[in-house]
């Protein structure tokens, strides 16, 4: 496999924009846990080897268990998952798959019961970062190792 272009070498500009998003959710209220279970899960969803590598990772040296990172594809299915996660991911896959069917108020409410406007805010940035992220890194060509 071969990567179709390094987009932070064709546009370090581009780069320093997303990386300040990052910045910006780092440093939010977000529960650094739960951001980066909204990165696999909106990942996942995308279809995006890299990110889904990355963040796999990330969460296991965080102490996030292998069982749960398996069973988040079917996160509905399961009792592994808080109320609070359950919530967000709800939100992370609607968000993700916005075409298909918007938010629907119930899922808007579900998250409301967990945080205030401000933190839906940043959850919100959270979506829409690892979405442009999954973008980005899909369209370049990007996968596990690339970068090695």
């Amino acid at each position: 496999m071969k990567v179709r272009m390094h987009h932070q070498h064709a546009n370090p500009e581009a780069l320093q924009a997303m990386l300040a998003l990052e910045k910006f959710i780092q440093q939010s209220s977000l529960d650094h846990k739960l951001y980066e279970l909204i990165k696999l899960r909106a990942s996942q969803i995308n279809g995006c080897s890299f990110c889904i590598d990355m963040h796999s990772k990330d969460l296991l040296k965080i102490g996030e268990t292998p069982e749960r990172l398996l069973l988040l594809p079917v996160w509905r299915e399961v009792p592994s998952f808080s109320e609070q996660e359950r919530a967000v991911l709800e939100l992370t896959e609607y968000a993700t798959k916005l075409s298909e069917a918007g938010v629907p108020q119930e899922v808007y409410e579900r998250v409301q019961k967990h945080f205030d406007e401000k933190q839906l805010v940043d959850i919100l940035m959270a979506i829409n970062i690892i979405n442009s992220w999954n973008r980005l890194s899909i369209t370049t060509g990007m996968f596990p190792g690339c970068l090695d």
